[in-house]
């Protein structure tokens, strides 16, 4: 009759414990993360360069944006 359950001395090393809710919501955090990195990078070699490069343009292209002409810049209408 006791053949179909195990015994239960043994039966607390089994079991598993769940992680608490901040616990278990900090990792599929982490995990989502570390998906969408690895998908924006799929099939990029060096990931940190292409990084590198886009911080840069980044940067020129703000710092283009500041710089105002010396010249007054624009087109001039001559009247007369």
């Amino acid at each position: 009759m006791g053949m179909c359950l195990p015994c239960l001395g043994g039966a607390a090393d089994d079991v598993v414990e769940t992680p608490d809710p901040e616990t278990k919501r900090r990792q599929l955090a982490e995990a989502a993360e570390k998906r969408q990195k690895e998908t924006s990078y799929r099939g990029i070699k060096n990931p940190e360069a292409v990084e590198r490069k886009k911080k840069k343009q980044e940067e020129m292209e703000k710092q283009a944006m500041t710089v105002t002409p010396t010249g007054g810049g624009g087109l001039k209408w001559q009247v007369g």
